[in-house]
């Protein structure tokens, strides 16, 4: 049945034909009325100005609540428990597996931190972290512990966490591209 429906019919594309143009006979019209209240009109509308009111309308002992309604009842006191004080989470040593360092193109530059890059400057690049915020890293092969602040963005290598700086990456006597341990804070946090 629904393949019948789309099947095309030859013919006029309208369905009648256009009727001749007739003039209209104004006899042939009956004048309308609509009848409307006498008086005053219909609908008032209060007013909005709350001025109109405040004479007297709040005094000191007042509630804020709706005219009409009853008053608001306060809140019952409820008997929290005490939450004891812990003490701060472990600033465990994270494993990194894919740490770069860079410079050689951006060395006289400055950072997005606003650091001018040499090959001394001891630093991170990190895409989130704020601007000097404290990082050690720890070379796993020779134990050395460096704390150094972050002083750009990136790496944009996608998977790279930490982009280390030539001077980091020399005292750190890890200048490639493999795996380090980082925590937060300096080195004895």
């Amino acid at each position: 049945m629904a393949a019948s429906a789309l099947v095309a019919v030859p013919g006029p594309a309208g369905s009648r034909t256009a009727a001749p143009s007739r003039a209209i006979d104004s006899a042939s019209l009956t004048a309308v009325t609509i009848p409307l209240p006498a008086g005053p009109t219909a609908t008032s509308i209060p007013a909005l100005d709350p001025a109109t009111r405040s004479a007297g309308w709040l005094g000191p002992d007042t509630s804020l609540a709706e005219p009409g309604l009853a008053s608001v009842p306060s809140r019952p006191r409820l008997k929290l428990p005490r939450v004891k004080a812990t003490g701060q989470p472990k600033n465990y040593w994270r494993f990194d597996g894919n740490i770069s360092w860079y410079g050689p193109g951006f060395y006289g530059h400055r950072t997005a931190c606003g650091v001018a890059l040499t090959q001394t400057v001891l630093g991170v690049a990190s895409r989130t972290l704020p601007c000097g915020t404290l990082v050690s890293f720890r070379n796993t092969a020779n134990g050395r512990v460096v704390t150094a602040p972050v002083i750009d963005r990136g790496p944009y290598v996608t998977g790279r966490t930490w982009d280390m700086s030539a001077g980091l990456c020399a005292a750190l006597n890890h200048c490639y591209t493999g795996t380090i341990e980082w925590r937060w804070g300096g080195a004895g946090a």
